[in-house]
This record gives C-alpha cells, sequence and structure tokens, in this order.
C-alpha cells in the first residue's frame, strides 16, 4: 500500500504525510566575474522537494522573509507542491548562502537576525501531527539559535506522539564550535540517520570508522546511513549492515545527491516497508545518482530512479 493511500481519517482531512522542518534559504552563487546567480535551497527544503516529487503529500516547516528573495522561495515552494500553510512569513530580513567560490566550495552565511530564526510551531495548523508518518530535520538550521532548540523541541514532541525522526546533520562551518550537545540530542531521537563520509570526519575529527563508532553509540537503534560520494554506501540497520555502490553515471553536479538520496531513501520506507534493507539502499542510492546527473540541486523522478535500478 502506497503512502498517499495508506490513509487515517486526518490525513484524509489534507495534512501532509512528511514534514521537513530544516533550513531554507537563497544560494547566492558567483558566476564568472562579478555575475551571481540566486537559487532556492536550504538542505531541509531540498529533502522536502525530493519527497513532493515522488509524490508523497510534503510541507516544507520554515518561515521566510516579505523580499524578493523570499517571494522566490515561496513559488519555488508552491511549485514543489508543498502545504504551504507550513510556510510562514515574517517581516524580517532573508537567510542568505553566499557562494563566492565553487571549486572547491567556499561560502559564508548571512542571517544573524533572519526571518527563519523566528519559525513558531504553534502556529502551524491544528491537529497536524496526527497525519505525520515520517519528519525530517538536520542542515545549518539546528546550528542557529534560537531555531535550533526551536527545532530539536518540535523533534522530541514528533517522536512522543509516534512519528519516525530522521536526521541528517549535513555539515557546514557553522557547526565547528558548540554543535556537539545538539547532535547527540538529535541522534538519540532520531529513528534514522544519513551522514557522509566528509560528515564524519568533519563532525568528531577523526577517522571515519572512529567517528561512526561515536556516533552510532549515542543511538544504537538508529539506522544509519553513510554515503562517500561515488564509493560504496553502508547501511547499518540495528542488526544488518549493508553496502553497495551507488550506479555509475555521468556527474553533472554533486549539489543536493545527499539531500536527493535520503529522500529516496525515507520514499522508499514509506511506500515500501516490506521491503529489505538491500532494497531501500539500493533505491537511494539511485536516488542520489539520477540527481547528479542534472546541474543544481535536482529531485529526480520515480522514473528517473527506476530506470538506474533497472
Amino acid at each position: 500500500m502506497s503512502a498517499s493511500s495508506a490513509a487515517t481519517g486526518v490525513e484524509r482531512a489534507g495534512f501532509p504525510l512528511f514534514i521537513s522542518a530544516g533550513d531554507i534559504l537563497t544560494d547566492l552563487v558567483r558566476m564568472d566575474g562579478d555575475q551571481w546567480r540566486s537559487h532556492p535551497g536550504g538542505a531541509g527544503w531540498n529533502v522536502a522537494r525530493a519527497m513532493a516529487r515522488l509524490g508523497v503529500p510534503t510541507a516544507f516547516a520554515g518561515s521566510i522573509g516579505v523580499d524578493c528573495f523570499s517571494d522566490e522561495l515561496w513559488r519555488a515552494s508552491e511549485a514543489a507542491g508543498f502545504d504551504l500553510r507550513f510556510l510562514q512569513r515574517i517581516d524580517r530580513a532573508p537567510l542568505l548562502a553566499i557562494v563566492h567560490q565553487t571549486h572547491p566550495p567556499a561560502y559564508f552565511f548571512i542571517g544573524d537576525a533572519s526571518a527563519d530564526l523566528a519559525f513558531d510551531p504553534e502556529s502551524l495548523p491544528e491537529g497536524w501531527m496526527g497525519a505525520a508518518r515520517w519528519a525530517h530535520f538536520g542542515g545549518i538550521s539546528l546550528a542557529r539559535a534560537p531555531l535550533s532548540a526551536t527545532l530539536a523541541t518540535l523533534a522530541a514532541d514528533l517522536r512522543a506522539k509516534g512519528v519516525r525522526i530522521s536526521f541528517d546533520p549535513n555539515y557546514r562551518n557553522l557547526m565547528a564550535h558548540g554543535y556537539r550537545p545538539m547532535l547527540e540530542t538529535m541522534a538519540s531521537l532520531a529513528d534514522l540517520i544519513k551522514v557522509s563520509d566528509e560528515d564524519l570526519r568533519c563532525l568528531f575529527g577523526t577517522d571515519e570508522d572512529t567517528a561512526l563508532d561515536t556516533l552510532r553509540a549515542m543511538n544504537p537503534a538508529a539506522t544509519v546511513l553513510v554515503t562517500r560520494g561515488s564509493g560504496p554506501a553502508t547501511l547499518l540497520a540495528p542488526n544488518e549492515t549493508i553496502a553497495a555502490m551507488p550506479p555509475r553515471v555521468e556527474v553533472v553536479d554533486t549539489v543536493g545527491a545527499g539531500d536527493a538520496s535520503i529522500g529516496g531513501l525515507l520514499f522508499s520506507l514509506m511506500e515500501r516497508p516490506e521491503r529489505g534493507w538491500l532494497d531501500h539502499l539500493a533505491f537511494a542510492l539511485a536516488a542520489g545518482a539520477a540527481a547528479c546527473r542534472h546541474a543544481g540541486a535536482h529531485s529526480p523522478s520515480l522514473d528517473e530512479i527506476v530506470a538506474l535500478l533497472q
């Protein structure tokens, strides 16, 4: 039975089955010379878009401003098919990621008192938690006070109501200092944790094996997905460990591949819970590989992913 057809009475009322409550921002990317291009983005927003593209009733829960950049984020969210009741608009400056170099990536963030920090879960539609099946958290939102505490509390409330939690720290330089307590909190709440090999090195400052042992000790019951770019990925379930290679594709851009892969894994878990972990992992890796075939943070369609599985 699919996620869209397995509806309770609350779900039939029109609430989303999947919620992502993470970062939403505008990437300002330097092109040639002094030319810049803006893109809607944020890891949490990308995961929501990946799920919506695959047909899951989805919302991104967060807040944006009332400026031109935020107008584009609103339009992109509407085009993605999100439930816009979960996207709040606040009269504050936007959150911007200034990507002044792409090879290798070099960036900084502007938004010390930006709109995203004012997100208020109490203003969300009444009764929505009763419909949600999975909620995703991660990205720089969990390193930006007071939003970080707001989201951690929301994750705990959702878990207490039986909603399953996924967590992708998605390391950025904002997490270099003081992030460890939040990492431990979110890991302890998560049913599913996704990290890259780079995340492990940067978060823990040790070799990958030691870092992974430390992460798993924070929540031995959680399933952990470790991605390694074009190298073998590992999925560590409580009683099973599986490794697999992602499909080989002609890579155009790796931006957003990790967000597509966790979206693919969550979709597989929601749509085909009876499948084994090897099938779930294969679907996740195909989703990430499909995203790499396009420039920018591409959200692959189901047909794109299935084609790579075949």
